[in-house]
């Protein structure tokens, strides 16, 4: 009797569980857009074109989720997130995921509640300054007044540089990156630091980006990724497996041209059939349809295309892969096995 009563509450906590888990996945489809929170505007990563469309690097995290979820790349609904209050809009439900430069931390991950689902730019943070002001590195800055941004884990990592240098600054808080940019130039304080992409693609909003130089040191790591909260595994999975999709795809050669036609013809490679639906159920086990990768590859290109098209070295942003190269091309970026 003991144990079916045992075995009865187990029952009961795991339904209860599973309807907790599946509650994210089920709000979208039922409202039928997804709300992403992003930055509020950072050229390359993040910002509405002429005609409003958002477009960026961590935007098309985004619209791929929808195509995934939602078969739609166009159903998102972008909330756009200061440093402050990116967390409190994700914690309270008011964003289903977080893309936004944001930095995978222990206390995040853990005394935050939220679950960071991989890494789609590995990044350091830096300074930039005029090349008037005759600095070459970060180390000739001491007395000098920095803009840096509050609630960002920027503020920590300044203080330590400078005090494991013994030298001094004067913080010039700022809420987003367009009021840093504009103080900066404004010379309110001698330099701006933040992640050295932000960083690029800041200068390159400047209308004489010669004018400033992006000093040497890399004080800190910033892994950067999207999240979600905790205790919603299968909506993790789903954003998770997404973004591995991405990554997957520039491996296995499967872009935003050939994609429909690899999944109508499979090929020999099982990896990629698996991927993109054409051979066993991967898209039942985290509640899709099984060409879930499919659309979401579709949607904006794979990983390689993505970060080409929004901030490579042929954009303005001009960022080499370094770091964000395939793991077989010396990177860091790899997803795990589609089996």
């Amino acid at each position: 009797m003991k144990k079916s009563v045992l075995f009865g509450a187990l029952t009961t906590a795991g339904l209860a569980a599973g309807a907790a888990q599946a509650a994210t996945l089920d709000d979208v489809k039922e409202r039928g857009e997804l709300n992403c929170g992003v930055v509020t505007g950072l050229a390359g990563f993040g910002a509405p074109d002429a005609n409003g469309v958002w477009e960026g690097f961590d935007v098309a995290v985004c619209r791929a989720v929808a195509a995934a979820v939602l078969g739609d790349p166009m159903a998102v609904n972008f909330v756009p997130t200061t440093g402050q209050t990116r967390f409190t809009a994700l914690a309270s439900g008011e964003i289903d995921m977080l893309a936004r430069n944001t930095t995978w931390t222990f206390s995040r991950d853990t005394d935050l509640k939220f679950d960071f689902v991989g890494v789609n730019y590995y990044d350091g943070q830096g300074f930039i300054v005029p090349t008037a002001l005759g600095v070459s590195s970060a180390k000739d800055l001491d007395g000098a007044t920095i803009c840096i941004q509050t609630g960002t884990t920027t503020e920590l990592n300044l203080a330590d540089f400078f005090r494991n240098n013994n030298i001094s600054y004067e913080p010039v808080p700022v809420e987003t990156n367009a009021e840093g940019q504009q103080q900066y130039l404004a010379g309110a304080c001698d330099a701006y630091t933040t992640d050295a992409s932000g960083l690029a693609a800041t200068r390159a909003t400047f209308e004489n980006p010669g004018d400033h130089v992006i000093l040497p040191e890399i004080i800190s790591k910033e892994p950067l990724g999207p999240l979600v909260r905790h205790g919603d595994n299968e909506w993790a999975d789903i954003v998770r497996w997404t973004l591995n999709a991405l990554i997957a795809a520039e491996e296995y050669g499967v872009t935003s041209a050939n994609v429909n036609e690899l999944a109508s013809a499979p090929g020999t490679n099982p990896e990629v059939n698996r991927l993109l639906g054409t051979e066993g159920e991967l898209g039942g086990m985290i509640g899709l349809e099984n060409d879930w990768a499919k659309n979401a590859i579709a949607a904006g290109g794979n990983y390689g295309e993505i970060f080409e098209k929004n901030i490579g070295e042929n954009t303005p942003i001009g960022l080499a892969r370094g770091l964000n190269a395939q793991w077989t091309n010396g990177g860091l970026i790899y997803a795990p096995p589609f089996r």
